[in-house]
């Protein structure tokens, strides 16, 4: 099995995580620490309605929110709905599923002894948010425990020590590379060159996740392109967390030739313990299905604040490389809005820096840097 490698790295307002297998990045995960996504979280939550026809209740939540707490999760040994929990009930809860495409968080009232133990030692009252679930970090450390972690940043390096001991290695600066920096990069992008120069298009709807291959001319050899782009379809299908109902169309074979790619396909995404292949439907496209748990790293990159925060990670930098310049970022007036509303980050960057940046709006185009004339 191939040696995973751990890159976490802090800048203003984000935590981006990389996992490496055989030098490979394999995972990507970026997380604003002021509004995690709450997956993992322990809450003390009210049922405010039951639904039997839906097999399950709603639950109020710390944060104005409402979960669901399905049928299957209220109770161990599983009852009805109806007998499991009453209107009213106070329970302790674990969110197993992030709020996303406009439903609440998923819930789970079956609790480990150490977990049911944290509820009750918290103070009274409901809704109310126990304690926050793990990071990205944390969670792959768990996956991989003879992994390494290479953290920059301090405050982060401490709490991540604190959880992980000598498995984490401080480094100063940055822990990303320029290759893995470009992927990063590239995941925010809708069309994926393949092996053998094809391109992978991705297109997500509320529904489903479309996959469409253009071979790019491999003329009589498809069925050896296709199969040849089988692992960089799966990779980007894991890298970029997409899940749900995900159809596949390859380049140009008959339906009897793709039969003979199932098995390749299926081999592909056996290292991603959340997807797995259904089939293959009646217009010969690829059935898959992954498990909806964490948002789609989509909802995180394309952004008007995906785009501020890039911008105060090169000013990091930049400050550093010049560290008596002052800065001010020109950005459109819902980048500027993204930074200001987001807690902390404006302040983190003072703090790194020794420096506020100069917010300046802009009519239009990407974020621009500017030194802050002196005269």
């Amino acid at each position: 099995m191939a040696e995973a490698l751990i890159l976490v790295e802090a800048s203003p307002g984000e935590v981006r995580t990389a996992l490496l297998r055989g030098g490979v990045l394999t995972e990507a995960w970026v997380e604003r620490p002021a509004r995690p996504d709450g997956v993992g979280d322990l809450q003390r939550g009210r049922v405010v309605a039951i639904s039997a026809s839906m097999s399950g209740a709603f639950v109020a939540l710390a944060g104005n929110e409402t979960g669901f707490l399905p049928e299957s999760a209220a109770s161990a040994p599983r009852q009805p709905i109806k007998q499991a929990v009453q209107e009213g009930q106070i329970l302790g809860l674990r969110v197993t599923r992030a709020a996303q495409a406009g439903k609440g968080p998923r819930l789970s009232a079956v609790l480990t002894d150490a977990e049911t133990a944290l509820v009750a030692a918290a103070p009274a009252g409901a809704p109310r948010l126990v304690a926050r679930g793990p990071c990205a970090a944390l969670r792959l450390a768990a996956r991989f425990p003879e992994a390494v972690l290479r953290v920059a940043g301090a405050g982060l390096v401490a709490r991540l020590r604190a959880a992980l001991g000598d498995r984490v290695q401080a480094q100063h600066g940055t822990v990303f590379d320029e290759e893995i920096e470009g992927e990063f990069a590239a995941l925010s992008e809708s069309a994926v060159p393949l092996p053998g120069g094809g391109v992978l298009h991705i297109q997500t709807t509320r529904a489903l996740t479309a996959l469409d291959v253009d071979s790019g001319g491999a003329g009589d050899g498809l069925a050896r392109f296709n199969e040849a782009a089988l692992p960089e379809i799966a990779r980007q299908i894991r890298l970029r967390n997409l899940s749900g109902a995900i159809l596949l169309d390859v380049a140009g074979l008959s339906p009897k030739r793709r039969q003979t790619l199932l098995e390749p396909l299926r081999a592909a995404l056996a290292p991603d313990r959340l997807a797995r292949l259904v089939g293959l439907t009646g217009l010969g496209l690829f059935e898959m299905v992954r498990d909806r748990i964490h948002p789609p790293l989509a909802e995180a990159l394309l952004s008007p604040l995906a785009e501020g925060l890039a911008a105060l990670r090169q000013a990091v930098r930049d400050a550093a490389a010049c560290p008596a310049q002052r800065l001010m970022l020109e950005a459109r007036p819902e980048v500027i809005s993204a930074l200001r509303d987001l807690p902390g980050a404006l302040e983190e960057y003072a703090a790194l820096t020794g420096h506020a940046l100069e917010l300046q709006s802009a009519a239009q185009g990407p974020p621009q840097l500017r030194e802050v004339s002196r005269d």
